[in-house]
């Protein structure tokens, strides 16, 4: 038998939408409901929460001989709890991820940084949430007066990168975009990749 006759026909790489609803549409995100075929051929239907995008920013201070990473404390309602986490925040209508990234560790934090690279980029729950969010290393910091929002009470804390993945490894930090980071940061500064070379 011929190999191409033994293969399988590979499934369609995206889904057929039959119809969609939208079903709500607030200020930060919008849902729909839809009847889809999928891949395969199965018939469905999946209700999605829509999302503009977020950008992630894992500010760290190389100015010494540890690597120290830019964490923030604040509450989450969602989670019923104060988390540690990255600075962060969504892409507004026009705008590109890197002046987002750099808009919100201003707002978020005071900081600037000279240099910044995009390191990850990734589907935050894509079982129902089409969001994404591309995850900036920068460097280069330097302090200023933060520029929160109205409903935001955030603390911020450079964190040594070693004590940064105690927290993670040890249950402190619950937030999968910064467990994500801090343990690409923790592997590519072990391993001396050229990841961590960032430009202007």
């Amino acid at each position: 038998m011929a190999k191409a006759s033994a293969r399988k026909k590979s499934p369609a790489k995206r889904a057929r939408l039959v119809s969609s609803r939208t079903v709500y549409r607030g200020p930060v995100f919008w849902v729909t409901t839809d009847h889809v075929e999928e891949p395969g051929g199965v018939r469905a239907r999946r209700d999605l929460i829509h999302h503009s995008g977020s950008v992630v920013v894992l500010a760290v201070d190389d100015s010494g001989k540890t690597l120290r990473v830019l964490l923030e404390r604040q509450y989450r309602h969602a989670a019923g709890d104060f988390l540690w986490e990255l600075p962060a925040g969504r892409i507004d209508p026009g705008e590109h991820e890197l002046q987002a990234a750099r808009r919100e560790l201003l707002e978020e934090t005071g900081y600037t940084a000279a240099k910044w690279k995009r390191i990850l980029k990734f589907y935050a729950s894509p079982g129902f949430v089409a969001e994404t969010m591309s995850v900036f290393l920068a460097t280069g910091l330097r302090a200023g007066e933060a520029q929160p929002e109205e409903d935001e009470i955030i603390y911020k804390r450079l964190v040594p990168l070693p004590a940064a993945v105690r927290m993670v490894m040890g249950g402190t930090i619950r937030d999968a975009k910064t467990i994500s980071s801090v343990l690409w940061l923790d592997h590519v500064s072990r391993t001396g990749a050229k990841q961590l070379t960032t430009r202007k």
